[in-house]
């Protein structure tokens, strides 16, 4: 019995005393909790995107607590919640909020099954990514939507799914919160955050594609082949071509959508944007033309089209390019052959090879180039379309 008692004191006191070590050093070590925290998590939607480049609601709130203590709020956004929460976190710690514009997803590929042909069937996970890092995906285009749904997968309010049609993902906006989830998850990158603007309207290059524009014309009949064209439109300066592909800068386009009649391939679109009245058009004049004189048969020569690229004048500079393009008419007029003649954007040979990518792209098989300054043109272009035919002078 007594050995028992012994036991039950012994241990007892073993307890005890640990019990009072434990108590000591939880106050000692304990680590306090600004009261803050709780009340700016409480009015935060609680979705846990990541959104705000912070691991979920929680440390979005840390980091607010903190960086109020800096001083400043500038930079932190709930894309979920959007201006009414931040104006909530802003009052609990004492601070006003600048108003940020609400950002949606836009998916920048127009590359429908009719405008992107489907060479090959992917035997696999439906997954982008998988499909991605296994090869180019279903069709020839390495940079355009490839249709499994990781985007749609990824996002928790519905707001982007693959329409089963076209094979491309696409944004409900009255659903999107620009929490950026579906940019994250998309392995090609061709989804982007932009501004939603005014009345939620937008002039966006809806592509992605940055290969030379002969090769994008047979990848996509949709493609942006970098043309400039729209560059030269833009008299705001908004446009830029990077890598072969047209963006337009949210901040300073106007939304005038010049770019967008501009464009020969249809990449650029205005987004919300109400159906524009047709032009009303003049009568035509009746004309008394002259009776044509019997043609003769075309010559094998009618198979081709010609297209003249000018160096650094035009076509009427009384020299090089004016002859050049004077003898060009005077071959298709006689021999049924369709001409156009280019003048590029830039006086270099990056403009000069823009030039010659967009009349192959537009049909051309015949490229007429005079004058010396197109001997880095031809070096850069010639090897890479060998069935084009290629006329220095």
């Amino acid at each position: 019995m007594n050995e028992i008692m012994i036991a039950v004191i012994v241990l007892g006191a073993i307890g005890l005393l640990s019990a009072v070590v434990l108590y000591v050093i939880s106050h000692k070590f304990a680590v306090k909790e600004d009261p803050r925290l709780a009340e700016v998590a409480s009015v935060l939607p609680q979705a846990n995107c990541g959104g705000c480049g912070y691991p979920g609601c929680s440390g979005f709130a840390a980091a607010c607590v903190k960086a109020a203590d800096a001083g400043s709020l500038d930079g932190k956004l709930c894309p979920v919640g959007g201006q009414p929460v931040m104006e909530q976190v802003a009052t609990i710690l004492g601070f006003q909020v600048s108003a940020a514009a609400p950002k949606v997803a836009v998916v920048r590929c127009t590359g429908t099954c009719d405008a992107r042909p489907h060479g090959v069937e992917f035997d696999g996970a439906h997954s982008c990514r998988i499909q991605n890092m296994t090869g180019m995906g279903e069709t020839q285009c390495l940079y355009g939507c490839l249709g499994e749904g990781d985007c749609q997968h990824a996002c928790l309010f519905g707001a982007i799914k693959v329409n089963p049609v076209t094979r491309i993902a696409e944004v409900d906006e009255s659903k999107c919160t620009g929490c950026g989830a579906c940019q994250k998850a998309c392995p090609r990158g061709i989804i982007e955050l932009r501004a939603q603007g005014p009345k939620n309207r937008k002039v966006v290059v809806l592509c992605n594609n940055k290969d030379k524009g002969a090769l994008a014309v047979k990848e996509c009949k949709n493609s942006c082949i970098g043309c400039s064209k729209c560059v030269k439109s833009c008299k705001f300066e908004a446009i830029t071509v990077d890598g072969n592909l047209a963006h337009i800068d949210p901040d300073k386009c106007k939304m005038c959508r010049k770019c967008e009649d501009e464009c020969p391939r249809g990449a650029i679109h205005a987004i919300n944007f109400p159906p524009r009245k047709p032009k009303a058009e003049a009568p035509a004049t009746p004309k008394t033309e002259a009776p044509a004189a019997p043609k003769a048969e075309a010559p094998a020569a009618s198979e081709y089209r010609v297209a003249m690229v000018t160096d650094y004048g035009d076509i009427t500079d009384q020299s090089f390019n004016q002859t050049t393009w004077e003898a060009v008419i005077e071959f298709g007029e006689a021999n049924g052959v369709e001409y156009k003649y280019y003048k590029p954007t830039t006086n270099d040979t990056a403009g000069r090879v823009a030039s010659v990518e967009l009349a192959i792209a537009e049909g051309y098989n015949v490229i007429v180039m005079p004058g010396y300054a197109f001997g880095g043109t031809i070096a850069e272009i010639s090897g890479e379309y060998p069935e084009i035919k290629f006329i220095a002078l």
